[in-house]
């Protein structure tokens, strides 16, 4: 980075459009070049490094929340006595505790650092490890509180950290591959596991459907113990990375920033906190909740709905889950990379989300098993790289850095009474078409749609109000710490279309 300083008065800095190391000094801002070459280094460096590793952890995290479709049609009902509608109760639980949990999770990690990723790693791993020796239904319901405890808030943990290291520009594309990516190679990784499992001789009193929690719950708590070891820290203290690299990510930040803060958090205080639920948290956190209405309902019973295709054997039932989470790998990466091409969320939102609509319709409209298990890729891969984009629709619209923190939480939080109600879009009375379900799903990806493009129009609506200066009315008899927290309200800050 040179060491040549200029001053420049703060709008002067914004229209020249630099990529900058910037630090506010009064009234007045310095600067350095950021250079490209470094830059470059730094972003392979971070990207052979974080994404693997999110990659990971996220697969980990969505194997063992949903080992348990795969264990329901491999005997876990009828093993421990449940009737009805006990199935469906018992996913609800886990999604309250995750709701419960996200946002405290995310402001505990903001505080404590990284290591909390390992902490909640290797806690929901334990938890599915002991998920394979419960032997009553009141059993199952405690695993799954403390699972959905767990997992709340292992998501906006990775998202969080993620921005830490990444400008906004490059966050989708970064996030995109490890959230897009990781539910794709943990459904198919997992329908071949279970598989691949059920096949064994048994482990002693690890028998059918507990071998499934057994190896699954063993794999995540060992990853977990060594994540204590390897997992980054926050960039400013993190042993990856040496003296330039940290100056340089702090340039960086501060290149994209409107108030500068030298990659420094804020305190937390409750007028940050509510401001983060604003009208864009709200509709991203809207869309969550739909997508997983549409996607988690039947990433969770797609083992039951193969199901109900054919004559199948348990073993054959899970080898054809894993098809649609293989093409919906493929396109996760085409779409996030559009979406960070086209430096644009909503036309690869929509075009993604059009596919499921397409799939539910065809799903709702015919009994023919080939088509409707067509259906069931076409609802799978076009849902699996949405939830990822709105996420960091929000998170790039967020600022500043205790807002990321909540918003990285919020969106997922609340979006998880999306899966509160997707649990119950696939019960047993509705077999085995559950044309109720596939209704649901189809109104709810329709109005992902609309979000997306109404959303769109809303914040270039913003923009363009901020550009013709409708906004500085803001900064009037403002102290400088009221106008460093104002974050995404700042006149100058730009929403990311």
């Amino acid at each position: 980075m040179s060491d040549e300083k200029k001053t420049l008065k703060n709008d002067e800095l914004l229209e020249a459009g630099h990529s900058t190391a910037v630090s506010v000094v009064n009234s007045e801002v310095s600067y350095g070049e950021i250079d490209p070459v470094a830059e470059r280094r730094l972003l392979r460096k971070l990207d052979l490094t974080l994404l693997p590793l999110f990659t990971l952890i996220y697969a980990l995290n969505f194997i063992d929340r949903t080992a348990v479709g795969n264990a329901k049609i491999a005997g876990l009902e009828k093993q421990l006595g449940m009737v009805g509608n006990d199935f469906n109760i018992a996913l609800t639980i886990f999604y309250l505790a995750y709701f419960v949990s996200d946002i405290p999770s995310n402001l505990i990690m903001k505080r404590v650092g990284s290591a909390w990723i390992a902490v909640l790693t290797f806690s929901f791993g334990i938890v599915s490890f002991g998920s394979a020796f419960v032997h009553n239904y009141h059993q199952l319901i405690v695993t799954r509180v403390l699972l959905g405890l767990a997992e709340g808030g292992s998501l906006s943990a990775l998202v969080y950290l993620l921005a830490r290291y990444y400008r906004r520009s490059e966050l989708v594309l970064r996030t995109g591959f490890f959230f897009g990516l990781a539910p794709s190679i943990a459904g198919a990784f997992g329908g071949l596991l279970a598989s691949g499992l059920l096949s064994l001789d048994d482990f002693g009193v690890v028998k059918s459907w507990r071998k499934i929690f057994f190896v699954e719950g063993l794999i995540t708590s060992i990853i977990g113990l060594a994540l204590f070891f390897i997992v980054p820290n926050d960039p400013l203290t993190s042993r990856m990375l040496n003296t330039a690299e940290r100056d340089l990510i702090v340039a960086r930040h501060n290149a994209d920033a409107i108030i500068k803060t030298d990659g420094k958090k804020e305190a937390t205080t409750l007028k940050l906190f509510l401001q983060s639920f604003n009208i864009w948290t709200a509709v991203c956190s809207v869309a969550f909740m739909l997508i997983n209405i549409s996607f988690q309902g039947l990433s969770l019973f797609l083992p039951t709905v193969v199901n109900t295709l054919g004559h199948y054997t348990v073993v054959q039932a899970q080898l054809r889950t894993v098809p649609p989470f293989v093409v919906a790998g493929v396109w996760v990466l085409v779409v996030v990379t559009w979406s960070f091409k086209l430096k644009q969320r909503a036309l690869p939102i929509m075009c993604s989300m059009l596919l499921v609509v397409i799939g539910y319709a065809i799903a709702i409209s015919t009994k023919n098993p080939h088509a409707r298990y067509a259906a069931c890729f076409l609802s799978v891969v076009g849902g699996t790289p949405c939830g990822p984009l709105f996420l960091i629709w929000g998170t790039d619209n967020a600022a500043p850095d205790t807002m990321r923190a909540i918003v990285t939480a919020a969106i997922p939080g609340l979006g998880a009474m999306g899966s509160l109600i997707a649990v119950w879009t696939y019960v047993s009375a509705d077999a085995p078409n559950y044309h109720k379900g596939n209704t649901l799903n189809l109104v709810a990806s329709v109005v992902v749609v609309l979000l997306a493009g109404g959303g769109s129009l809303y914040l270039r609506w913003e923009n363009e109000k901020r550009e013709r200066g409708e906004r500085d009315y803001r900064l009037e008899g403002k102290t400088e710490q009221e106008i460093k927290d104002l974050g995404y309200l700042h006149p100058k800050f730009r929403y990311q279309l």
